[in-house]
C-alpha cells in the first residue's frame, strides 16, 4: 500500500534531506481522559489534504517541498508507553532539524509536545512556545502521571522554555497560581480578552525569543469551528481570528517549528480533518513567511 503524504494528490513526497517541512505522523494516545480517538487523527489529516488546493491566498507553500516521514511508533522497552512516545517523538523531530526542515507534528494528544521540546532541547535551541489552547495545561500531576495532557506545557516550562498562551477559559486554581508564579515567563491572553478586542497591538513580550515553536490544540477553536476534540469548550476563537494571531507571529518572530493536536475524528463529520489540514497548511506558509 502507498504511504500516505501531505497533499499527496498533487505533488510527490519531498526527499527529507531536501525538504524544508517535515511532516511527522504521532497518533499518540495514552492520557486522554474524557471524549477519545486522537490516534486516529494523523491519518484523518493527511487524508483531508488531499482536498486541499496549493495555493493559500498569499503563496505556494508547496515550493517549500514538504517530506512526510513515516508513522511515530514507539519501541518496545520498560518504561511507560506514554515515555515510549515520547522518546520516538523526539527522535523524529530530531531528524527534521538534522535535515535543517521544520517540525510539523500532527498530534494525537497534546503529550506530543514534550517530544518536540526534547528535541529542541537536545539541539540547543533557545525559543520561546506559542501555545493556542482552551487549556492551560499546566498542572503538575493529572489522573497520577506527570506526563498527561493536562500537564503538558507545564513540563515544557520546565525545561526553560518560555510561553505565551492564547484562548484559554478553562484554568485549575493550581493553574492559574503557577502562572502567577512564574508571571515573567508565562505570558496569557484568555479567550474572554480575545473576544473582547483587547489584545495589545504587539502582544508577544520584547524579551521573547526570536524564534519560536507554534503548539495548536484544536480545542482553541470554538466547537463551533471543530467539535471534533476531547474537550470542546464553547467560547473559543474563530478561524480568521486564528488566522490573524497566526499571522502576527509570523510577523514578529521565525516559526522553526510547531504541532496540530487533539483532533478526535467523528464518522461522518469531514470539517474539522479538513479544517485540521488548513491549519496545518496556513502554519507552513507562516514558518515560510516569518
Amino acid at each position: 500500500m502507498k504511504r500516505l503524504s501531505f497533499l499527496d494528490v498533487l505533488h510527490a513526497n519531498a526527499p527529507a534531506k531536501r525538504a524544508q517541512v517535515h511532516v511527522i505522523p504521532a497518533p499518540m494516545e495514552t492520557t486522554v481522559c474524557y471524549g477519545g480517538g486522537t490516534a486516529r487523527a494523523p491519518r484523518a489529516i493527511l487524508e483531508a489534504s488531499r482536498q486541499l488546493d496549493d495555493f493559500d491566498g498569499r503563496r505556494w507553500p508547496t515550493d517549500l517541498a514538504i517530506h512526510t516521514q513515516p508513522f511515530v511508533r514507539p519501541a518496545a522497552g520498560k518504561k511507560s508507553p506514554t515515555e515510549r512516545w515520547l522518546a520516538a517523538i523526539e527522535k523524529a523531530v530530531a531528524q527534521a532539524l538534522r535535515c535543517g526542515a521544520i517540525p510539523a507534528v500532527l498530534g494525537g494528544e497534546h503529550t506530543a509536545t514534550l517530544g518536540s521540546a526534547r528535541a529542541f532541547k537536545a539541539a540547543g535551541a533557545e525559543i520561546g512556545f506559542i501555545h493556542f489552547d482552551a487549556h492551560a495545561d499546566l498542572r503538575d500531576v493529572y489522573k497520577g502521571t506527570k506526563f498527561s495532557h493536562a500537564c503538558v506545557l507545564r513540563r515544557v516550562h520546565e525545561l526553560g522554555f518560555p510561553l505565551v498562551q492564547l484562548a484559554t477559559r478553562a484554568v485549575s486554581r493550581e493553574e492559574a497560581d503557577y502562572r502567577a508564579e512564574n508571571e515573567r515567563t508565562i505570558r496569557t491572553y484568555p479567550a474572554r480578552l480575545l473576544a473582547a478586542g483587547k489584545l495589545p497591538k504587539k502582544w508577544i513580550p520584547k524579551d521573547f525569543p526570536k524564534k519560536v515553536f507554534v503548539s495548536f490544540d484544536l480545542d482553541a477553536f470554538d466547537p463551533a469551528v471543530i467539535p471534533a476534540t476531547g474537550t470542546p469548550v464553547p467560547g473559543g476563537i474563530g478561524w480568521r481570528e486564528a488566522l490573524r494571531l497566526i499571522d502576527d507571529v509570523a510577523a514578529a518572530r521565525k516559526i522553526v517549528g510547531f504541532d496540530v493536536v487533539e483532533l478526535a475524528p467523528m464518522r461522518g463529520l469531514h470539517h474539522p480533518d479538513y479544517t485540521a489540514a488548513l491549519l496545518v497548511y496556513a502554519l507552513m506558509a507562516a514558518a515560510a513567511r516569518s
